[in-house]
């Protein structure tokens, strides 16, 4: 097995390829899978910044030749994670439309059920400086088991009912982007708000719990486990996002 780039607690991460690593990891040994995959936008594409029109190029990890190439990268990656998730564990996988109508095919062909399909709307989304489309306000989070008519897979009804004031929590979640408070450590392009994990893992999880990130970057996923007192993995390609990641987790000691 590969060695941690980080481990202490129960917090690890892996320097490493995710299909590389994933292969490795023990068959059925996690509760929940987080994954914020590449949404492949790093193709000339141009995007704002404070205002400013600049050039989308988050790196060669972002880049992809072909709709082919890209849906195979969602089957082999899904396909290794429903192989290390346990029988009644779930996956999330968030993403915006140029990758999420793939991952939600993808997780169909290697066998899950889609059990909800959350938009997150965002109240302060970046301006549509082409003024040619309506502004992108939303990312979806797909909620998926696999498809076995046995699993019974983990919900804390309760829990999102009360946070809800008494009532049903809907598969609409509002809120802001990513705060300038959360970004102290280092500048990650797709950095995900802290309390949207904290909902996921509330909802999906109990305390003790492994939880997988298999992109995990600036490490949001493991700073809310740490913090919920879960366990948790998470691998990146990228050294100097998983910089970012363990100095996050540190001080959540």
């Amino acid at each position: 097995m590969t060695k941690p780039y980080y481990q202490k607690d129960k917090a690890i991460l892996v320097h490493a390829d995710t299909f590389d690593f994933l292969e490795k990891v023990k068959p059925e040994s996690m509760d929940m899978i987080f994954a914020d995959p590449p949404y492949f936008l790093s193709n000339g594409g141009i995007s704002n910044s404070g205002g400013q029109v600049v050039s989308v190029d988050k790196g060669d990890w972002d880049k992809i030749s072909s709709l082919e190439e890209k849906h195979d990268f969602n089957r082999r990656w899904i396909r290794l994670a429903k192989k290390v998730l346990k029988p009644n564990g779930t996956i999330w996988i968030s993403g915006s439309f140029h990758n999420i109508y793939s991952v939600g095919m993808a997780l169909e062909q290697e066998g899950f059920k889609i059990l909800n399909n959350i938009t997150w709307q965002k109240t302060n989304p970046a301006p549509n400086l082409s003024c040619r489309y309506f502004t992108h306000s939303t990312e979806t989070i797909l909620w998926a088991r696999k498809d076995d008519k046995k699993a019974r897979h983990y919900y804390n009804y309760d829990l999102m009912k009360s946070l809800n004031g008494g009532k049903q929590m809907k598969d609409v979640w509002t809120g802001a982007l990513t705060k300038p408070s959360e970004k102290w450590a280092g500048k990650h392009p797709t950095q995900k708000p802290e309390y949207l994990l904290e909902r996921i893992i509330l909802a999906s999880t109990q305390e003790g719990d492994y939880i997988l990130d298999p992109f995990v970057g600036s490490g949001t996923t493991g700073v809310v486990a740490k913090r919920l007192g879960r366990r948790f993995i998470g691998i990146d390609s990228e050294e100097d996002y998983l910089k970012i990641a363990k100095t996050r987790l540190e001080r959540e000691e």
